[in-house]
């Protein structure tokens, strides 16, 4: 019985396997001729049974087996690849956490599912997948065969167990197993990661090459294949195969080497694998240690920021030299420490193929779904919070914003539609977006609908970006008119707070009849941030710096605030400002000289008036108090190198206050009105 500890490395590692099983199947879908892919797959399945027969869960063990050997049909050509197959296939693959966790299955789902499997195909369709058929050994019943292999590289340094490869070779029938221990070298210079073993056997003689090849798919060995001749009984009249198997490679497939070529190419081989597995090494650390660190890093930055000031005010070389000092090495330790919360997009995507995979197929909606950036990163967090939003989206953008085939082709348009997940980094921020060539929104039924309940008076004038940003207010849609709005408004509040929950924002583009683009703004990290630092009426806050566009002067003739609304002509360009006195009511007289901080979001600008700039620092972020969770202008608060607090701004709240009411907001404004 294995311990929790092991039990736990052993799930999160198959995690991973069944996402790349999950991956691999929806590539082949895709590219069914593609023998990579199937190479792929199969080794997967070939990995988590070993797994988990390695683990104890001969259940699961048992049924991936019957799994692999139908899959494995695919790779020798007697079956194609199919839709049919790859639903079964991912279905298979669905059952997997169920045989973890042992649980019943009362329905026979996986039954169903492997006599499902093992009645696809048939000889007739093997011209539809280019597959070789593997190569037959010469005069294989003239006598049995001969193999020798050694692992190479720092084999047991990287886990390998030659023993569970010999326990695969004798249920191939191999007999006569001898161990050459000739060249392991003297105990002073043996080194313990390697293995210096050469091991030879028999084998029968209709034993394939094809299946010794198999045993060593995932194992770094050289081995050789020969007939032993019959005549005499002794040594080898030719060979017929020899490899290398190598599992950091895409083609799982040993090479196949005949005579001299064989030992040519193995020493570079071996001296190759070296750096390469070097270079792989990994360790697997839980997300509580890397919050716990990144907490610890967080109160170092508070820390410094404290030593800072002192070392500033008591103007000691000694100690601002030391200030300095520690200052750089904070932020390195910052910066390794973000960079390990880090996680690529690729995480996500393979749920969403799945999801468009499933709608497309159900609602009958052909769509070829592409996704770019998977390599961009964002914090771990807002990865996590990330799923939810994407899969609404993705699933509103097929459902009610593509169209069916025939209004498509009405249309003019191909009979497949186009969705596609982007992401990019944009300074310190990264712009997922989400876009389909469908219908589009008619902003005319979206105010319609708006007006219809009360939400905005029929005189309103607002732009197409309010109308749009209409679909993420609460109760906005209804069942009946889902079709009428293409569905964008069911449920984008949910999406709306999630986002701003993240300290990101969310705007659609729309043409009509040319399809939609949401597009989500969100923070690289919700750890530390860059930030600037900001006075009003004597106390400080903080505006992100990756929001932050330019700082101006305030005219003189914008000192006064007005009625009918505040703006900047900026470069030709009228930006709208607030001035945080009046918002959050402060008293006494403003500074002789005020700032405005020009922040931006996309191609909207709203001012921030400030009575002082105080600089940038490193901004720890501290998450404010559920009774502090309704105030939206304030999304958290940080520490300053004195000890005080600064609270830090909700720059998408002041953007959307500045972007929807035009006009600043005059004293006599109440704070809590604003932040509700």
């Amino acid at each position: 019985m294995i311990d929790e500890e092991t039990a736990a490395v052993f799930r999160e590692e198959l995690r991973d396997l069944i996402d790349s099983l999950e991956r691999g199947l929806m590539d082949l879908k895709a590219a069914p001729d593609n023998m990579a892919l199937v190479n792929k797959v199969f080794r997967d399945l070939h990995t988590v049974k070993g797994s988990g027969a390695m683990f104890g869960y001969t259940d699961l063990a048992a049924f991936i087996h019957k799994f692999e050997t139908q899959f494995d049909k695919v790779r020798v050509g007697e079956v194609p690849v199919s839709a049919e197959l790859i639903r079964l296939a991912l279905a298979a693959r669905d059952e997997i956490p169920g045989l973890v966790e042992r649980r019943a299955d009362p329905e026979g789902r996986r039954e169903a599912i492997l006599q499902g499997l093992s009645g696809l195909g048939g000889q007739a369709e093997v011209a539809q997948v280019a597959v070789a058929a593997p190569v037959a050994l010469p005069d294989a019943a003239t006598g049995p065969l001969a193999l020798e292999f050694r692992l190479l590289g720092e084999a047991f340094g990287l886990g390998a167990r030659p023993e569970l490869v010999l326990k695969e070779l004798r249920e191939l029938g191999a007999t006569g197993i001898v161990a050459d221990l000739a060249e392991v070298p003297p105990l002073d210079t043996l080194e313990c990661d390697q293995c210096h073993i050469v091991w030879r056997m028999e084998l029968p003689g209709e034993v394939t090459e094809a299946q010794v090849e198999e045993v060593f798919l995932f194992v770094d060995a050289e081995w050789k294949l020969r007939r032993l001749a019959v005549s005499d009984g002794t040594g080898f009249d030719f060979e017929l195969g020899a490899g290398r198997a190598d599992p950091a490679t895409e083609q799982p497939e040993a090479a196949v080497l005949a005579g001299p070529a064989a030992a040519a190419r193995s020493q570079p081989a071996e001296a190759e694998m070296a750096p390469v597995a070097q270079a792989a090494a990994t360790i697997r650390v839980s997300a509580e240690r890397l919050d716990a660190l990144m907490d610890a890093v967080g109160e170092l930055v508070i820390v410094e920021a404290r030593l800072t000031e002192l070392a500033r005010q008591s103007r000691d070389p000694a100690l601002m030299a030391t200030a300095e000092q520690i200052t750089r090495l904070a932020a390195g330790l910052r910066d390794a420490t973000m960079t390990m919360r880090m996680v690529p997009m690729r995480s996500l995507v393979g749920r969403f193929r799945r999801l468009v995979m499933g709608l497309s197929d159900s609602l009958d909606k052909p769509v070829t779904f592409s996704v770019l950036g998977e390599d961009t990163e964002l914090d771990k967090t807002v990865i996590e919070k990330l799923a939810d939003p994407l899969v609404h989206v993705l699933r509103n953008a097929i459902d009610h914003g593509m169209e069916p085939a025939e209004q498509r082709a009405a249309s003019g348009k191909p009979a497949n539609g186009v969705i596609e997940l982007s992401a990019e980094h944009a300074g310190a921020e990264v712009l997922i977006r989400v876009r389909d060539d469908g219908r589009g929104m008619d902003p005319a039924k979206i105010r319609a609908k708006a007006v219809s309940q009360g939400m905005i008076a029929p005189d309103t004038v607002l732009t197409e970006a309010q109308i749009f940003a209409l679909v993420f207010e609460p109760g906005f849609s209804t069942a009946t008119e889902v079709t009428e709005l293409s569905g964008r408004g069911v449920g984008m509040d949910v999406v709306r707070r999630t986002i701003e929950s993240l300290r990101g924002n969310i705007e659609i583009d729309s043409k009509l009849g040319r399809g939609t683009t949401v597009t989500l703004r969100l923070p690289l990290t919700l750890a530390i941030i860059e930030g600037l630092l900001i006075e009003v009426a004597g106390e400080k806050y903080t505006l992100p710096m990756a929001s932050v566009h330019e700082i101006v002067a305030l005219p003189k003739d914008r000192e006064v605030p007005k009625r009918t609304g505040d703006f900047l002509d900026i470069r030709g360009g009228f930006v709208p400002f607030l001035r945080l006195r009046s918002l959050f009511e402060c008293g006494g007289a403003p500074a002789a000289e005020q700032n405005v901080v020009i922040v931006s979001s996309g191609e909207t600008r709203v001012g921030i008036v400030v009575d002082r700039i105080v600089g940038t620092n490193q901004t720890v972020i501290k998450q404010m108090s559920k009774l502090h969770s309704g105030v939206r202008a304030v999304s958290g608060a940080t520490i300053l190198g004195d000890g005080s607090v600064a609270l830090i701004l909700d720059v998408g709240h002041l953007i959307a206050l500045g972007r929807v009411a035009g006009p600043v907001l005059v004293a006599g404004t109440a704070f809590a009105e604003v932040a509700a």
